[in-house]
C-alpha cells in the first residue's frame, strides 16, 4: 500500500495526562506510552502522520507541536482550543492545521450549533484551519446542520461518523453520509471503521459495504486513510489497518488510491509534498 500520509494518529501517556475516554478495562491493552518513536516505526520512511488531539487541553497541543516541531515522522498537528471562549488562544504555529473537539461525548448533541461554537468555527475558517468532526449517531444532524451553515469553514469527517458496525447499522447512517458529502466544504476520513466493527471477529467483507459507501459518496479525491493508531490496537493494529485498507481500495484506479493515501490529505490541510 503505497501510503504517503497517515491523516489520523494519535500519542499519549497515561501516566502524565488524564484520559477519560480511556476509562475501563477494554481499554487497558493501549492505557500505556505510546510515543512518537512507536509511531515512527509503524509509519516507515515513506510516510508522514497527522497528530490529532486526544483531549480537551491546550497543554497536550502545545505538546503535539512540540513533538511535530522535532519529528521525521509527523507533517503537521490537529489541536484543541476551547470553541466557547469569545477568542478561542490559538498557538501562533505553522504546523498546526487544524482544530478538534470530542463532541460526541458532549451531553448536548446540538453543541456544534452553539452560537459561541459557530462563531469560532467561522474564525478558523477565516484563518485557513480545518474542523475535524468527531461525532457518532445523536451528533450527527448537528454535524450536517454546521457544515451547511459554515461553507466557507473547511470540515474533515473523522472515521466516517462512526457508524455502527457491530450492530449492523446502515439505514441512520447511510442517507446522512450523502448528504454530508453533498457538501463541498466537507471531506471524509476513511478510518476507525475496524474498532466501530466487532473487535475480535471482523474482516473485510464486514467492512466493504461502509467503505464503499463512503468511496461513492464523497469520491476518492475527498477521501483520506487515517490508521487511528494507536485506538486500532484494540482490534487488531496497525498493520491490520493498513492490510484491509489495501483490500478496500484494491478496486479503485492508481490514482484514485493515490488521493486516498496522501493527496487528499496533502490538500485539505495544506501539507508540504512529503
Amino acid at each position: 500500500m503505497e501510503l504517503t500520509v497517515d491523516a489520523h494518529h494519535h500519542l499519549w501517556d497515561p501516566g502524565a495526562r488524564a484520559y477519560p475516554w480511556m476509562d475501563g478495562p477494554r481499554f487497558d491493552p493501549i492505557r500505556r506510552p505510546m510515543t512518537e518513536r512507536d509511531l515512527r516505526a509503524h509509519l516507515g520512511a515513506e510516510a508522514r502522520g497527522i497528530l490529532v488531539q486526544t483531549v480537551a487541553d491546550p497543554a497536550e497541543t502545545s505538546d503535539f507541536l512540540r513533538i511535530a516541531a522535532g519529528s521525521p515522522s509527523v507533517a503537521a498537528v490537529v489541536g484543541w482550543a476551547d470553541l466557547t471562549e469569545p477568542e478561542p488562544a490559538l498557538p501562533d504555529d505553522p504546523l498546526l492545521v487544524g482544530l478538534r473537539h470530542q463532541a460526541e461525548d458532549e451531553p448536548d448533541p446540538d453543541w456544534l450549533l452553539r452560537p459561541d461554537v459557530q462563531r469560532s468555527l467561522a474564525a478558523l475558517g477565516a484563518r485557513g484551519l480545518v474542523y475535524d468532526l468527531l461525532v457518532r449517531a445523536p451528533q450527527r444532524h448537528a454535524a450536517l446542520a454546521c457544515a451547511r451553515a459554515l461553507p466557507e469553514v473547511s470540515f474533515v469527517l473523522d472515521h466516517a461518523g462512526k457508524p455502527g458496525i457491530a450492530a449492523g447499522e446502515w439505514d441512520s447512517w447511510a442517507p446522512w453520509l450523502t448528504a454530508m458529502a453533498a457538501c463541498p466544504n466537507v471531506t471524509c476520513k476513511l478510518s476507525g471503521l475496524i474498532t466501530e466493527a466487532p473487535w475480535d471477529s471482523w474482516d473485510t467483507a464486514q467492512l466493504r459495504p461502509y467503505a464503499e459507501h463512503v468511496l461513492d459518496a464523497f469520491g476518492p479525491e475527498r477521501v483520506m486513510f487515517g490508521s487511528d493508531w494507536p485506538v486500532c490496537e484494540l482490534a487488531g493494529g496497525y498493520g491490520a489497518v493498513r492490510r484491509v485498507t489495501a483490500e478496500l481500495l484494491a478496486g479503485c484506479s492508481a490514482a484514485e488510491r493515490t488521493a486516498v493515501l496522501g493527496e487528499c490529505a496533502r490538500r485539505v490541510y495544506g501539507l508540504p509534498a512529503v
